[in-house]
């Protein structure tokens, strides 16, 4: 199979650059796949292929970029130029633009896709019926917000046009299928990037590093962590790091710079600005506690899968997608309430304090994440190209239900 990959792939800074490098990365490995085409977005510095496993080969298609009103011509002449035998869209609804045009241009490329005849997956790692507009940088505006989402349910019916839809949380599936009447939605979960050998669980010497990881500024906000850990410094002798491992989100430039500014009297915080995919084990190595300052949430989360892979401890804000996700995943962690500081205090303190407890959710993390690794997530979307090949050979509609993939698509 010559499958083409349509997502942001590093160095680029793009949304859900990681997970197109880990969807490459475990692709080339699967004996089904003889080539990958990387379409990807255009970065003046070379794109990251420099795996040490044997695999296919991957030839690159810088075909696209960020805010461009020609990606949807320019991607569609790749397709047209790689003839691939499948592709897979890595989408969010921000993905080829913060602007609207864009945007929403670039979300119409499943539809002409399949209209081409090629077997399409798109997957959508947030759906906007279950985003929080305002807290996620869209807008606060109600009127504005009652045309995103007018916007956003006829964009979504264009991205349904693909043959298979691949959602990584189960309500995900349920709200698709009530709402559009969809048969064409298939649970497949995020998967764990890596799965390094067992870690020994002990910390490195010196102070206790309390992390988080991400683009911060619309639903990520670090005031919240700073003050707690500010809060327990007022309560215990704890020799306590604070950092903030990442960059700012595209929708809210200067954050960062704005809380250096405003916390700069407090001591011991470290903002490494944007960290490189071989800088990420060491972050998270060294880190203690895991902190996800989440005001709402966008979908399934890369970061607690990466924290279970590396043995993490978290704390976690009580919020939807989150709690399902730990639900559904096996994940373990101290859960607080959003946006306030002394209850995730007490979550941090939690975790700092008592090293057995921290040991205990650490290996609960590590084994959820053992159990979604990337090449059984990779395997799953094989198995459904080759589900809808068989049915568009029969002259079948296209019905997840109707596929027979034994354990690959979880109940719900």
């Amino acid at each position: 199979m010559k499958l083409a990959i349509v997502t942001a792939y590093p160095p680029s800074k793009v949304t859900l650059t990681e997970y197109g490098y880990y969807l490459v990365k475990h692709f080339r490995l699967q004996e089904e796949i003889s080539e990958i085409v990387l379409m990807t977005d255009r970065t003046e510095a070379p794109k990251d292929l420099s795996f040490n496993e044997k695999g296919c080969t991957i030839t690159v298609e810088e075909c696209w970029d960020f805010n461009s009103y020609g990606n949807i011509l320019d991607v569609n002449k790749a397709i047209g130029k790689h003839k691939p035998d499948a592709v897979l869209f890595n989408l969010q609804f921000l993905k080829f633009g913060d602007k609207k045009i864009p945007a929403a241009l670039g979300l119409l490329l499943p539809y002409l896709t399949k209209r081409k005849g090629i077997p399409t997956i798109s997957l959508l790692h947030n759906i906007l019926e279950k985003v929080d507009l305002e807290n996620a940088g869209f807008t606060d505006n109600k009127l504005l917000q009652y045309a995103y989402n007018f916007i956003g349910t006829n964009l979504t019916r264009f991205i349904l046009a693909s043959d298979i839809v691949a959602v990584t949380i189960s309500k995900y599936v349920s709200t698709l299928e009530k709402k559009y009447g969809a048969k064409n939605i298939a649970l497949i979960p995020h998967g764990s990037f890596e799965t390094p050998p067992r870690p020994d669980f002990k910390l490195p010497d010196g102070p206790k590093q309390v992390m988080a990881f991400g683009k911060f500024g619309t639903y990520k906000k670090v005031e919240v962590l700073i003050e707690a850990v500010e809060v327990i410094r007022s309560r215990t002798q704890e020799n306590i790091e604070i950092v903030i491992a990442g960059t700012d989100s595209p929708n809210t430039p200067g954050y960062l710079d704005e809380m250096k500014d405003r916390y700069s009297h407090v001591e011991q915080i470290r903002f490494t600005g944007y960290v490189a995919e071989e800088d990420v084990p060491v972050i998270f190595g060294e880190s203690t506690v895991v902190v996800f300052p989440y005001t709402s949430t966008t979908g399934s989360s890369g970061v607690l899968h990466q924290a279970g892979s590396y043995g993490k401890a978290v704390a976690l804000p009580d919020l939807g997608d989150l709690s399902i996700l730990v639900q559904e995943e096996g994940y373990r962690g101290e859960f607080f309430l959003p946006e306030d500081k002394e209850s995730l205090a007490d979550a941090i303190q939690m975790i700092l304090m008592d090293d057995a407890y921290r040991t205990e959710l650490a290996e609960a993390n590590y084994k959820a994440a053992c159990s979604l690794p990337m090449g059984a997530i990779t395997k799953m979307y094989i198995d459904y190209f080759k589900a809808i090949q068989v049915q568009k050979s029969k002259g079948q509609v296209i019905d997840v239900n109707a596929m027979q993939l034994g354990p690959s698509r979880v109940a719900h």
